[in-house]
């Protein structure tokens, strides 16, 4: 039997645990097991009027066997005593620390080939720095979880994806200022090498990818910068002459529109690696964070999330939808085949 998918239940105090019981109230995540609380998730099917039961788990392969109205659940070990007074809707070191404990647990639980991938729901990066968890996001933590002992971190990179539009990134989650300088050589060819290879495990024979510039209009020939001509077209070249097919730099305002891909628009691009984090996800977004998936490339195992946040504004309300994790376990589903 194949082995179920480990959904983490994100931050306690935001809409993760809410969204992952409507996932399951829908059937959408039917043999997918979640690694969390069970008296927090208790209380968001509460919150959410599901008429969906809870079932504490000793082992991951038991979820195959839950009937469709219930949530199999693998009790995450050392999580705060007081989680569920933690306020709804606030920064809180004791949910920061919950979610970093499931999140090193469904990793273990992985590793282990105990499940197939792992979906995260949504963690508060505050959250985590105050229960002093230095890593800055999911994308960090996993890498540095990934890593064999002794051995350097794994290169991985950051890919929001939706129906119309692919788009990987060579910097994530630093200032503006500090990424500008992270986009060298080096960066943009590795990342490159990691979109190609990820796309071509995806089923692409031969991926289109376009590389969106730095500055505006591709830096106009160097009148507006020169990181085009000194940095990321040699990286370009270079990969193509390890026959990644990669072009560009295009102007990072109007190459979106040429990859996206609709019934009436054919996408020109199968991927866009994007040099900074808001250049790349501010156009998947746009279009729609319901369908929207964060997918981790290069890691050893299959990684994907919603590409929201904790949603606080709305945690306890029972109104958050579940669009983007049930598109979230549908494209871990889809990798992890």
């Amino acid at each position: 039997m194949t082995a179920p998918i480990v959904i983490t239940m994100g931050d306690a105090c935001g809409i993760g645990p809410e969204i992952i019981a409507k996932a399951f109230a829908s059937g959408a995540a039917q043999g997918a097991v979640v690694m969390g609380d069970a008296a927090v998730m208790r209380r968001a099917l509460a919150l959410t009027g599901q008429g969906t039961s809870l079932a504490v788990l000793e082992r991951a392969s038991d979820a195959a066997a839950c009937p469709p109205n219930c949530v199999p659940l693998l009790q995450a070990t050392g999580l705060p005593g007081d989680l569920l007074q933690a306020p709804m809707g606030q920064v809180d070191a004791r949910a920061g620390a919950a979610a970093g404990a499931c999140i090193t647990q469904a990793v273990s639980l992985v590793r282990a080939g105990e499940a197939s991938a792992i979906v995260t729901a949504p963690i508060h990066k505050e959250a985590l720095a105050a229960a002093g968890i230095t890593h800055p996001g999911h994308t960090e933590m996993l890498q540095a979880l990934a890593a064999e002992p002794g051995r350097p971190l794994p290169p991985v990179r950051m890919m929001l994806a939706n129906d119309e539009l692919r788009t990987v990134l060579v910097t994530i989650h630093m200032s503006l200022r500090r990424a500008i300088d992270a986009v060298t050589y080096e960066a943009v060819l590795e990342t490159l090498r990691i979109a190609d290879r990820a796309a071509r495990s995806f089923g692409l024979a031969s991926p289109r990818i376009a590389v969106a510039g730095l500055n505006p209009h591709a830096g106009e020939g160097g009148l507006f910068g020169d990181e085009e001509l000194r940095i990321i077209g040699p990286a370009i070249e270079a990969a193509r002459a390890e026959g990644i097919a990669a072009s560009g730099p295009y102007a990072p305002d109007t190459v979106f529109m040429r990859a996206r891909h609709t019934a009436s628009h054919p996408s020109e691009f199968d991927l866009v690696v994007a040099m900074t984090h808001d250049h790349g996800l501010i156009p998947v977004k746009y279009l729609g964070v319901e369908q929207g998936v964060n997918v981790t490339l290069g890691l050893p195992f299959v990684r994907t999330s919603p590409d929201h946040g904790t949603a606080f504004d709305i945690a306890g309300t029972g109104r958050a939808d579940p669009a983007s994790l049930i598109a979230a376990l549908r494209m871990a589903r889809q990798l992890s085949a």
